[in-house]
């Protein structure tokens, strides 16, 4: 593998770690500040906004300083602003600090995956799901070590102290192989400032904003799923989250290749209905051992529909890379951005497996536009 697709691929594994670990806390800060639900969907709430702030003008930026800059750039403030989580004394400024997590998390998602439009430009072959398996593999091995560290009661700040400082290492190794690309202002190159989403790429953007609502939704809430309707331990809660990130690292093993075979289309509508079916397992039957199991078929069932609309937003013709990309990935993560508070809310006014419906509708959904979409 050459040096420049290893360090992509670290990029896409730290970003995946980094978040796995916060996220498999979340019952911890959940209790830590006082949080039900709600609240805790609200908070949520901020980490989505700020990426979607950023997002729309990532591209941009990348237009004028580069995506190694950026990537860099979001990389180090995203590992930065995890430690802080557990030492605020009040939930305004925990949702301030998410807030700036999520404009940073935009930075380095949309960057990372410019970056690895230019690697898969170099090979001239679909190698973009390669890339997010290493996010999984991060996620995998973050959820984890989320666990280790909730069986052996160490605090949240020793443990995100200790992650941070692994992460920021590799961050320096990757920042010496990463495509040094030109900016393209520089180059005379046009293009590159805010744009509304286009009718295809508004397409492929619904399609990321059900998979991507998917995604956070098992991120977010399996370890609250697991604790309190499946009524597992503390300790195994996080596994929900690692076998769910186990599936989506095989799948994307395999993406590349699924692609070739099925094409996008008929891929897409594979995928939407594993999802589906996984999620339904675990909500008709909230035990433990079937709950994994659901999250791991909902894991197979998501792994290759960001990949698959990465790839086709960034070589969307007429467009900078990093501007398709930044276009897809603002009306994706609209799915962060609305997904956390309804589900909270829906949680509170009646319970978090009810309330998990909301996304089994929109596996639904992805499955039909897959259909119905011509790529």
């Amino acid at each position: 593998m050459k040096l420049d697709r290893l360090a992509v691929n670290v990029i896409f594994l730290i970003n995946g770690f980094i978040y796995a670990n916060w996220i498999a806390r979340l019952p911890r800060i959940q209790e830590l500040y006082n949080l039900d639900n709600k609240s805790l969907g609200l908070v949520l709430l901020f980490v989505s906004m700020g990426a979607i702030s950023s997002m729309p003008f990532t591209g941009w930026l990348i237009h004028k300083k580069s995506s190694r800059f950026i990537t860099l750039l979001g990389a180090i403030i995203f590992c930065l602003l995890v430690p802080p989580i557990p030492l605020l004394p009040e939930v305004w400024q925990v949702r301030i600090l998410f807030y700036l997590l999520g404009v940073s998390a935009g930075l380095l998602d949309v960057s990372m995956n410019a970056q690895a439009v230019l690697v898969e430009k170099k090979y001239q072959m679909p190698i973009m799901s390669s890339f997010h398996a290493l996010f999984s593999v991060g996620m995998m091995i973050g959820a984890g070590c989320g666990a280790l560290f909730a069986q052996f009661n160490v605090s949240l700040f020793a443990h995100f102290v200790s992650v941070v400082i692994v992460s920021l290492l590799l961050v320096a190794w990757a920042s010496r192989h990463l495509i040094r690309d030109t900016p393209q202002a520089q180059s005379g190159e046009s293009g590159g400032g805010f744009q509304l989403p286009t009718k295809a790429i508004l397409s492929i953007g619904i399609i990321a904003f059900c998979g991507m609502t998917g995604e956070g939704a098992m991120s977010d809430w399996s370890s609250n799923y697991m604790e309190n309707v499946a009524h597992s331990s503390q300790a195994l809660a996080p596994i929900a989250l690692a076998a769910f990130s186990m599936a989506m690292t095989i799948g994307r093993l395999f993406g590349d290749r699924a692609r070739s075979y099925f094409g996008d289309r008929k891929l897409l509508v594979y995928s939407g209905s594993v999802a589906f079916i996984g999620l339904a397992l675990s909500l008709a039957f909230p035990v433990s051992l079937l709950v994994i199991t659901g999250f791991f078929i909902v894991g197979l069932g998501l792994a290759t529909v960001v990949p698959i609309a990465y790839s086709i937003a960034g070589n969307a013709p007429g467009l900078p890379s990093g501007v398709g990309l930044s276009m897809v990935t603002t009306v994706g993560y609209s799915g962060f951005l609305f997904g956390p508070p309804i589900i909270g809310f829906l949680a509170d006014w009646q319970t978090l497996r009810i309330a998990l419906l909301f996304v089994a509708v929109l596996f639904a959904l992805m499955t039909f536009l897959g259909f119905r979409s011509k790529f």
